[in-house]
């Protein structure tokens, strides 16, 4: 007698489907009398970031309010594991984020609370981070690694950290 291919449990030869676990037999005939085909093998995973260049993975990073999750992306990857420069340009993009965070969750109520004719340096200071994020784009696009200061610094450290 056979045993179930799912449970172990015994089958009769002539049963379609286990009786403790539901499973179709494979040696059985299907509901029609022929025998069921094997399922087809399965598809070789591919890598999804199989055509994305080292340099537009290090421009992706610098979109601004978005390129924190190509940068995400990036250093989780394991085709960027080894590029130094796109490690680089990832932890710089979500550094220059953190940035554009601080700004608008830190900076922006405070310029709130203050009288009307005060300036806004809430969107002086999201102009200028607008403008090192398409410098950025730049730079990255030319393949050229710029350090911004004090946040360079820090993706330098980050990107040689493994």
């Amino acid at each position: 007698m056979p045993f179930c291919t799912q449970c172990g449990q015994q089958v009769a030869d002539a049963d379609v489907f286990c009786a403790n676990c539901g499973r179709r037999q494979s040696g059985s005939p299907g509901p029609s009398g022929f025998q069921a085909a094997p399922p087809p093998p399965p598809l070789p995973a591919q890598d999804p970031l199989a055509g994305l260049s080292p340099r537009t993975a290090s421009i992706l990073c610098y979109i601004p309010t978005v390129g924190w999750i190509a940068a995400v992306v990036v250093l989780a990857a394991r085709k960027f594991r080894a590029e130094k420069i796109v490690r680089f340009h990832a932890f710089q993009g979500l550094y220059l984020f953190a940035a554009w965070l601080v700004v608008q969750w830190v900076v922006h109520p405070i310029v709130l609370t203050m009288p009307e004719n005060f300036i806004r340096i809430d969107h002086i200071l999201e102009g200028v981070l607008l403008a090192v994020s398409i410098f950025m784009i730049v730079k990255a696009s030319h393949g050229d690694p710029y350090v911004l200061p004090i946040i360079g610094e820090l993706a330098q450290r980050s990107a040689a950290e493994q």
